[in-house]
């Protein structure tokens, strides 16, 4: 079974809610082993809030948060009600690890490989590859994800030639800088799931309205279901092949821009680097998703 971090902007937009549903219920099926998350985007009631939305599936993991990424423009629109709503085992914001440390923790902690599903902004990612030697692991971040990380499974660009200014990659100087050494120096293969993907897959608006999951996309005002940019790179990486997820994909190098984070890819076989195409018409993954994110009975 394979170990899944989340890495995640939690709060920035609701189909990460529909992403975290679909793991939990991974985990709880014996699909995936989800051991930790990341936040990357800092909210009043980040931590608390996932934290109590995965306690409500009966899942218990260690979560880290990036304290410094206070520079985004969201307002965590369904963050409040899932803490006034849910229980969590954090009474504040800052009991949860610094997201570089979580990171540390959790690679060194995995018994075998861990596979990344980073569904928000990249410069966490990149912040871990550039970690120096600790008590956590004599290891620096880069020696770290060699050893630890199997693959990187990133919903992240735009590589269908028509725009490269895609939100996760460009939103702020740091995800700017993130993206471009993500694509530069991560020493795993990574996969794709352009913007391109999910934007007219919408899901989620079958969901009972009493249901958290259903609440959270009715703050975000988005009652009738969401764009699955998430939820689609999120089921891509429980199912581990394109083919089957159905896909099919395009190899080769990925890169960012270090002054913008536009994102140009050059085909080559060999290459580290793969973004996926659909092979099915839209309903098809709406579907797929659907029938995977009911509250399962706890």
């Amino acid at each position: 079974m394979k170990n899944i971090i989340l890495d995640t902007d939690w709060g920035g937009d609701c189909d990460d809610v529909v992403a975290a549903r679909l793991l939990a219920n991974s985990h709880r099926n014996g699909e995936i082993n989800l051991i930790g998350c990341i936040i990357n985007d800092c909210r009043p009631y980040s931590v608390r809030s996932l934290d109590a939305f995965l306690q409500l599936s009966g899942i218990d993991i260690p979560i880290g948060m990036d304290f410094n990424a206070t520079d985004f423009n969201d307002d965590g629109a369904y963050q409040k009600r899932m803490v006034d709503d849910l229980k969590s085992k954090y009474v504040k914001e800052t009991d949860a690890d610094d997201a570089i440390t979580a990171y540390r923790k959790l690679l060194v902690a995995a018994t075998g490989k861990v596979e990344i599903v980073a569904i928000g902004f990249t410069q966490v990612l990149a912040d871990l590859l550039e970690s120096p030697a600790d008590e956590i692991s004599p290891l620096s971040g880069i020696e770290l994800v060699k050893e630890k990380v199997a693959h990187l499974w990133d919903m992240g660009g735009r590589w269908d030639g028509k725009n490269p200014n895609e939100y996760n990659f460009v939103a702020t100087t740091r995800t700017i800088s993130g993206s471009h050494r993500m694509c530069a120096y991560w020493p795993t293969p990574i996969t794709f799931l352009g913007w391109e993907i999910g934007d007219p897959v919408h899901t989620g608006g079958n969901i009972p309205k009493e249901d958290p999951l259903r609440k959270a996309l009715i703050d975000y005002k988005c009652e009738g279901g969401r764009c699955s940019w998430d939820p689609m790179t999120a089921l891509l990486a429980v199912i581990g092949d394109p083919d089957k997820a159905g896909y099919s994909t395009v190899r080769g190098y990925a890169s960012a821009e270090k002054a913008t984070g536009h994102c140009s890819f050059v085909e080559d076989a060999n290459g580290p680097h793969r973004y996926v195409i659909k092979k099915h018409p839209d309903e098809w993954y709406e579907e797929q998703i659907n029938n995977r994110i009911q509250l399962n009975n706890i």
